[in-house]
């Protein structure tokens, strides 16, 4: 007789199925990967990212992956499926099986791979520059950003050393919810971020429905282990009007004890998910995000520095131009 498979688990593959519809790529047990419309973009337009604006990566040689699809926040602005969508839960707790981080970032790799070969047909066209897509096929860069929460994977150390190893630069994005794990990295990303959804505990609550209690302490007690780090760190504000776009003196003070290398406001935009929970309305145009900045400015003595219309992200810091990564040749890994 076969066994009922467990209503848990049968929920947790029906969120993987349906993350597999809209486009990711399951790389191994827990980990996944999806093109970022700025790498379509940057191949087929030459339009790049902020990222690329702002620090020299370079869109087209981009991975974005997470090394876990479990996350501990539900945040109303968050663009992607939450398993709650779609009457599935999928928990932190869910989170069993530990693959080895070369695993991760060899399927990886071969995740992007099979996502961008269907752009061959306009190489041969010419509508992409077969260097460029070369290139593509040989990310160097990793950003640790697309889904769940990465300070839940059990061996982060490993995997930044794993991508370093291989030739990559890395960007880590965090909601700051695990500092023990972030105090006890070996290995630091070449950059660090951490996402500050509000700047207080009542919004932190209301905004983000953490699935854990006091999630607020260890997010301020991640905010101060940003300090601890050697490489540049970042502050990053997705703002709603109407929910988190409130008390920039807040905000303010928390970035002048934390005194990341940098601050991207940045507005939270109308996509995916997102808007079954909230309206266009909460939209925030680039005037109203710089005007906030604005005033973050006046609270912490950072200054605005840059900004990108398309993204609708401004960055504050006290340098006066953001430091970018050096330009080299992706390795081949063909």
């Amino acid at each position: 007789m076969r066994r009922k498979k467990s209503t848990r688990a049968t929920s947790h593959n029906y969120f993987s199925e349906t993350l597999r519809r809209q486009k990711y790529q399951i790389a191994g047990a827990h980990s996944a990967v999806k093109k970022c419309r700025w790498l379509h973009n940057s191949l087929v337009q030459g339009k790049p990212c902020f990222k690329e604006r702002f620090y020299g990566i370079q869109s087209h040689r981009c991975l974005q992956m997470t090394p876990t699809l479990a996350c501990n926040l539900r945040c109303r602005f968050c663009w992607r499926t939450h398993p709650e969508d779609l009457g599935a839960s999928v928990h932190a707790s869910d989170v069993t099986e530990i693959e080895e981080p070369q695993k991760i970032v060899e399927e990886s790799i071969h995740a992007q791979r099979r996502m961008l070969s269907g752009y061959r047909s306009q190489v041969l066209k010419g509508v992409i520059d077969e260097q460029k897509y070369r290139e593509a096929l040989n990310p160097y860069h990793a950003a640790i950003s697309l889904e769940g929460e990465p300070t839940l994977y059990r061996n982060l150390g490993g995997l930044l050393a794993e991508f370093k190893s291989c030739g990559f630069t890395a960007f880590l994005v965090t909601n700051g919810t695990q500092p023990a794990v972030l105090r006890s990295l070996d290995v630091e990303p070449t950059q660090l971020y951490l996402s500050l959804y509000a700047p207080d505990e009542e919004g932190f609550t209301s905004i983000c429905n953490p699935l854990q209690k006091n999630l607020w302490a260890k997010v301020r007690e991640g905010l101060s282990a940003l300090t601890s780090f050697s490489c540049p760190t970042v502050i990053r504000l997705t703002l709603a009007k109407g929910l988190n776009m409130v008390s920039p003196e807040k905000y303010g003070k928390i970035i002048a004890e934390t005194e990341p290398t940098y601050v991207e406001a940045k507005a939270y935009m109308y996509v995916g998910y997102s808007r079954r929970r909230l309206r266009f309305e909460h939209m925030p145009q680039l005037h109203e995000v710089l005007e906030f900045s604005e005033r973050i400015s006046k609270e912490t003595g950072y200054n605005i520095i840059d900004a990108s219309p398309d993204s609708r992200v401004v960055l504050l810091s006290r340098l006066r131009k953001p430091k970018k990564l050096a330009a080299r040749n992706a390795p081949n890994r063909a």
